[in-house]
Formats: C-alpha cells, structure tokens, sequence
C-alpha cells in the first residue's frame, strides 16, 4: 500500500465498521434513487440466489468506487489504487484466490487501475423477499436493454421468436434519458411479436460524495454493475443464460491510436471481459442456479446488426431514435436535449452502420465530424479514425491490445473489424463530398 491508495468501506449491517480511519464508508446511499429503484425486487417472480446479490453488491461498490475516486488528482491522471472492503453472504466462495484473482483482473481489464478487493462476512442483513405471487409469468430469456441500437436490434429480434414464455430484458434508467429509453422500448412494442415481453426497470445514478466536487467522468465499471443487474434478475427467473448485445465491432474496440489501447477504450463485452466475468461467476455461483453470460451480436458489424433490426420489422425512425453516443450531449451541463454528438467514435459507427443498412442516415445529430467550424478537440475521433482507415490492420494488431479468450478464433475476429473498417470508410466518401461542395 501507498499514501496514494484509496480505501473505500461498503457498509454491512450496523456494528459492521471500518478497521481504521484510512476507510470511507459507502453504501446504498450513494446512488440517487430509492433501494426498492435501484434492486428492482419488487418486480422479481421469485428470490434471488445469494451469490448473485453478493455479485450485484460487489458491482455497486467497484461502480461507486470508480466514481469517487478521480482519476485528475492521480500522477498520470488515470491510473488509481483502489482497495475495497465488501461484505458477503457466501463469504468462502468470494475469499478463494480464483475468485479473487478473476475479479480483480476483472475490474484492472475493465478500468485501467489496481484492485485490492477484501471480503468480510454479510450478518444481520434483511433482504426483502420478491413481492409477486409464483404464479406470475418466469421469463425464458433474459437481456440487458439499454436504449441503443444493439439492444433494440437484439430484442425485436428475440421478440419474433416462437416461444410463448416471456422475454425479459432488464433497463438500468439513466436520468435525462429516460424518455429515449421509453421511446426505443415502445418500438419493441409495437412490433406486437409473438412472443411477451416484460421489462424490468433499475436505476444506478450516483449521488455526490459530499464534497461539492464533480464525480469520476470515466464510468468503465458501469457495463460490470449492468451485467450483474441482469444476472441477478435471472436467477429470480430461473434462466441460465444473459444477453448482453453489442455489436463485435465495438466489443473488441480496436484502438484508433496506441493511447487508446487496452482500458482507455471500453472494453465492457469485450470476449475477455465476458470470459472473465463467466468464469468468476462458475467459482462464486451456485452449481444448480449458475447464469453464463453471451454476447449474440459477437460476430457481426454495427451494418450487419442494423440489417438484423430491418429483417426484425424496425423502421429506419425507430433506429435512428435510440442512443450509441459516448458523450451525450443531454449529460453535460447545458447541452442540447439531443442524444447524439455525431463526433465520438461510437457515433462514427453508428453513422456507418445506419448507412450500411439504410442507405441514408437521418438521426439528429450535434455536430458533423467534418465540419469546418468544429473544434480541434471535438475533431479528435475523426482525425484518429482517418489514419487509422488508410493503415492496414493485421492479427498482430487485435492481439498486442487486449487478449482473446481460448474460445474466440482470432482470424475470424481480424475479418470482422476488416468488414467494419469497410463500412467506416464509406465515412471518408461522404467526407470527401460535404468537402467539395
């Protein structure tokens, strides 16, 4: 340990205290909304596995974490040392050295930063019981959704399946975004597919720590806290497996410059991380209710998953109307009410696969990449992604950033970036174009 380390203590029950002064307790006050918001119990057919709460607590203090600790008061201004002290109910599970070691390297993949996570029994704790009868409806599937394109495309897809018990998809509400989630979620309605679907609504936005100072603006353990939401939900409904659709493209999330390799790019369902998260959840999880986690939408480009969403029955409006932006502009203080930037790396995909898929692309956006009177700073993804489409991409290049899981063929991961890079550079045309007129 360093002075440079910060500890952060998740409260257990009321005599549970922290070992020293060095500890800065943290607990569900920490997040905006009301406990019964944040779990969403209440909607649950039955009761959650004890593994699971522990890992969705686990998620809610890295993510808490993660967002108190500012990476501008760090000497390379990114990398931190955090130590973290969780209780748990399956405490021997969580203290072995394999799901110690696969969650700490868990959350360094995920954000860059050194990990010491202690585990502590969970006594004294009341949990409250689901509240709906056992006779409700229990979902044969379960999948995160958000409000952008991936997870629109991937539920009206699973929607038309022909299977009579309900698809359940579980949406983490985001202040200031909650109409475009409401919004992207009735197109999943109005499809009228086949098959029900139920929805199950939390919330995670974090409160201030106290000090009147801005929180974290990097949040690279939200896709953790939204991954073990989900997990959560699923054991209530008894399904083994969680749908957490991104397009393969953005999941291996190539870096555009060699400063944006490993975590100083997203990197929430990359096959590693997805690997990593499985195999904590095989050591810490109950053999008859463990939940394994996929990504469906792996293998295909953000053109082919907006094609998917066309074949699905979407319109061109209802693509056009979710969320892939990095930094919306309704999150900053004093932006427009509009979704997109249309300058940040995920909007350049996003603006490829419409494209790809529709021919045009008419989603209101903030700004052009290539306008003339856009500032240096906002051009930054543009100008990366330039150079980094009139270079080649090898194998050499996908596994020197982040490595592959044993199960994931690396050619096969080489030719879908090379299809990728195929529909950016349709970008560079329309570039060329709005240039010359």
């Amino acid at each position: 340990m360093t002075d440079s380390d910060h500890f952060l203590w998740w409260r257990g029950h009321r005599g549970d205290r922290p070992r020293d002064a060095r500890w800065t307790e943290i607990g569900a006050e920490a997040f905006q909304e009301k406990e019964r918001r944040i779990t969403g119990r209440h909607h649950l057919p039955g009761p959650v596995s004890d593994w699971a709460e522990d890992l969705f607590r686990v998620a809610r203090a890295a993510f808490i974490a993660d967002k108190y600790v500012r990476r501008t008061a760090e000497r390379d201004r990114w990398t931190r040392r955090i130590s973290l002290a969780v209780p748990v109910t399956e405490h021997e599970r969580w203290q072995s050295a394999a799901a110690c070691t696969h969650l700490t390297a868990l959350l360094q993949i995920l954000t860059g930063d050194l990990w010491n996570v202690d585990f502590r029994p969970l006594t004294g704790h009341y949990v409250e019981e689901a509240m709906l009868s056992p006779d409700e409806p229990r979902a044969s599937e379960v999948a995160l959704f958000s409000g952008g394109l991936d997870f629109l495309s991937w539920a009206a897809t699973r929607s038309r399946a022909d299977d009579s018990r309900p698809l359940l998809l579980v949406m983490f509400r985001e202040i200031g975004l909650l109409r475009l989630q409401q919004r992207v979620y009735g197109a999943v309605e109005r499809l009228e597919g086949p098959r029900p679907v139920m929805l199950l609504p939390m919330s995670q936005t974090p409160a201030g720590d106290g000090s009147g100072l801005r929180l974290e603006t990097s949040s690279r353990t939200r896709g953790l806290l939204y991954a073990a939401g989900a997990i959560r939900a699923a054991t209530a409904h008894g399904v083994a497996t969680v749908h957490i659709p991104g397009n393969g493209q953005l999941a291996l999330n190539p870096p555009l410059t060699p400063a944006r390799s490993a975590a100083c790019s997203t990197r929430s369902v990359h096959p590693w991380t997805l690997g990593r998260l499985n195999a904590l959840v095989t050591v810490v999880g109950d053999t008859g209710s463990a939940v394994r986690v996929v990504n469906p939408l792996a293998e295909l480009t953000k053109g082919e998953v907006c094609k998917a969403a066309r074949v699905a029955g979407l319109t061109s409006s209802d693509l056009e109307s979710t969320l892939s932006c990095g930094k919306p502009p309704t999150r900053r203080s004093g932006g427009p009410p509009i979704a997109n930037c249309g300058v940040c790396f995920p909007c350049l995909v996003r603006r490829s696969g419409l494209l790809h898929a529709n021919g045009t692309d008419g989603t209101r956006y903030e700004a052009m990449p290539w306008a003339e009177d856009l500032s240096f700073d906002r051009g930054t993804d543009w100008r990366a992604l330039q150079r980094w489409l009139l270079g080649s991409y090898t194998l050499t290049d996908l596994l020197t950033d982040t490595p592959l899981p044993p199960d994931r063929d690396p050619t096969a991961a080489v030719n879908l970036i090379r299809r990728g890079r195929q529909e950016l550079a349709r970008l560079l045309q329309i570039a060329d174009t709005a240039e010359a007129a």
